[in-house]
């Protein structure tokens, strides 16, 4: 474990010099404890946000970051504490998904870049808020309302009418934190829309959204550069073992055995 570590610091330090750019990194792996093998499934919480805005904070002003993100998503107060501190960075932001940015968490950080840089097959989440219901099963807040809306408030419960309350402040709220990630960057009108598309119900939970999807939204600076050390940083946090069957392939281009005369 440490000689990972020592070699993702390196790779890290390597990129800095030939970026000419802080980097940070927030990867979230499956990870187990101890001999038990009890699997953790790491997300953003508020530990993750005080790290990084501590980082961003010794970052120097005219010094641009480079985030690298990989997570299933979390916890929407700690991403938007994450996504404002780096909006307020003064130099230039780039966020990097190499493979995933789910749950809206890493979304909502992601838009709070100048440039987004994704894998082609990367994805983003939307930003599908979950309010929790009866019995402990979340539930979708566009859903309430429209559940609400469609039976009307006449004909449901009080719980649900208070839930239909949250939902809809919650949704309101996100949205204008949306719109304050993007306006600067695409203007009033389509910052509202991309909002919307967010945020409002269209997608499900686990809805990726892709390159091409977030290009068509409008306005948002997208590309498909990643830098290939990223790939090779991504090789640096392995996931955990399961005893499911792995994935396995030879590596291309296939180097050629030596013959006999080539051992000599």
């Amino acid at each position: 474990m440490r000689s990972l570590q020592h070699a993702r610091l390196r790779l890290i330090a390597f990129m800095e010099r030939k970026y000419g750019a802080r980097v940070i990194t927030m990867i979230h792996r499956q990870e187990k404890i101890g001999l038990l093998g009890v699997p953790i499934y790491r997300y953003i919480d508020i530990e993750d946000s005080e790290a990084i805005i501590r980082a961003i904070r010794t970052t120097p002003p005219n010094m641009p970051i480079m985030l690298i993100l990989h997570t299933p998503g979390g916890l929407v107060l700690a991403a938007s504490q994450i996504a404002k501190a780096l909006k307020a960075h003064p130099a230039r932001k780039v966020v990097v998904i190499p493979h995933y940015a789910m749950s809206g968490g890493g979304t909502l950080i992601a838009l709070a870049a100048d440039e987004i840089i994704m894998d082609p097959n990367a994805v983003l989440g939307p930003l599908d808020l979950q309010l929790s219901g009866p019995g402990g099963i979340y539930l979708p807040a566009p859903s309430i309302l429209r559940a609400v809306e469609i039976k009307g408030k006449d004909k449901v419960d009080d719980q649900t009418l208070i839930l239909a309350d949250m939902a809809e402040k919650a949704i309101n709220q996100v949205k204008e934190l949306v719109i304050e990630l993007v306006k600067d960057k695409v203007g009033e009108e389509r910052a509202r829309y991309i909002a919307d598309r967010l945020v409002s119900g269209y997608y499900t939970h686990d809805y990726p959204i892709t390159v091409e999807q977030l290009r068509e939204m409008g306005g948002l600076k997208v590309s498909t550069d990643v830098p290939p050390e990223i790939y090779e940083l991504m090789t640096l946090y392995p996931q955990a073992r399961t005893n499911r069957p792995g994935i396995e392939y030879l590596p291309h281009p296939i180097a050629p055995r030596p013959t006999t005369r080539d051992q000599r």
